[in-house]
């Protein structure tokens, strides 16, 4: 992990790209602390933007939304996957190019915007299928897509999310719906959402920023999105990564800076340094053992229950790096959660 030389994380990027669903809302309710903390960081310096895989709901719309839950947002400041999507079938196709859209009212603005025209599922002058998150989408729609691509027409998905964090729990994303219709038409869409680089590289091309962090909650999308573009990332804990998911972490997956929610980015970020036969963050220190983790130390400040997660989530990767083995974290409990550290 990287280390902030003391500063705050805000005051280290010069551009914070913040994830939406599972870090600044989720199911449309605002995380707690997020305005505030978004607020500190751009009164920081630091320029803010929102980078959502979503596809569903124009940038005007989330920004909107974002305002209504009393953070600070401009349509500007808003980056889709939609946006991502266009730009490559702009690239690929050309100004003017009839696309059909399997998706929503964010997808068709994105499209237009890019100059391209979205014409509906069966348009025998469409060039391309693109497709994206749309609860409403009815089957025999779904089903003229599939076999249009299965015959040949290319495909771009907006994102390959397999769940979407709400109030009552993980419900079923985008992605499953991407993996229905490449099952049944072997073939794999190009994508633009994360963890594939165009949305992140469609953020800097819309935002800007020399020295970014990407903030997000899922380790397979937000944090391997970081790794493809070569920038660094903040995992928050409000969303949908656990314990037992961070701990089994890929390489690809791991995050510079680990969090429990967006208040980290007003302090300096967490390093983990190995000590001891351990891994040493703050006033923690996590070792494996024969494979199971345990931790010694105390403290219950916010920084320090960053630190506890970034020490254990050390301890597991090397361990995991030396054995081929995820270790086992089945007894700990975070500080803050029930009784103990573990």
């Amino acid at each position: 992990m990287a280390a902030s030389g003391g500063e705050s994380l805000a005051a280290t990027y010069d551009l914070v790209m913040l994830d939406l669903d599972g870090v600044v809302y989720v199911d449309g309710h605002e995380v707690e602390h997020a305005a505030e903390s978004i607020a500190a960081t751009r009164a920081g310096g630091a320029h803010v933007a929102f980078v959502t895989n979503n596809a569903s709901r124009t940038p005007a719309q989330v920004a909107s939304h974002l305002r209504e839950l009393g953070v600070s947002a401009q349509d500007s400041d808003v980056v889709t996957s939609s946006q991502a999507a266009a730009r490559l079938l702009r690239r690929a196709h050309g100004h003017g190019a009839p696309i059909a859209v399997l998706g929503a009212d964010g997808l068709v603005e994105a499209l237009r915007e890019a100059g391209l025209q979205p014409v509906r599922v069966g348009d025998p002058s469409a060039v391309a299928v693109v497709s994206g998150y749309a609860p409403d989408l009815r089957w025999r729609v779904i089903m003229q897509a599939a076999t249009l691509i299965r015959n040949g027409l290319p495909w771009v998905a907006t994102n390959t999310d397999l769940t979407l964090p709400t109030d009552n729990g993980l419900a079923p994303g985008h992605g499953l719906l991407v993996r229905m219709i490449s099952e049944f038409a072997n073939v794999a869409p190009e994508v633009a959402g994360k963890p594939q680089r165009p949305l992140l590289d469609e953020t800097l091309l819309r935002v800007g920023g020399r020295v970014p962090l990407m903030v997000g909650d899922r380790l397979d999308t937000d944090i391997a999105g970081a790794h493809a573009a070569g920038i660094d990332s903040l995992l928050v804990l409000t969303g949908v990564t656990d314990l037992e998911q961070l701990l089994a972490a890929d390489p690809e997956e791991r995050p510079t800076w680990i969090a429990q929610d967006l208040t980290a980015l007003a302090r300096a970020g967490q390093r983990a340094s190995e000590a001891g036969g351990g891994w040493q963050a703050g006033p923690w220190t996590a070792s494996t053992g024969s494979g199971t983790l345990t931790v010694q130390g105390s403290g219950t400040a916010a920084g320090d229950v960053d630190a506890w997660w970034t020490a254990v989530a050390a301890a597991a990767w090397a361990h995991r790096d030396r054995s081929g083995s995820a270790a086992d974290g089945s007894a700990l409990t975070p500080p803050g959660v029930g009784a103990g550290a573990g």
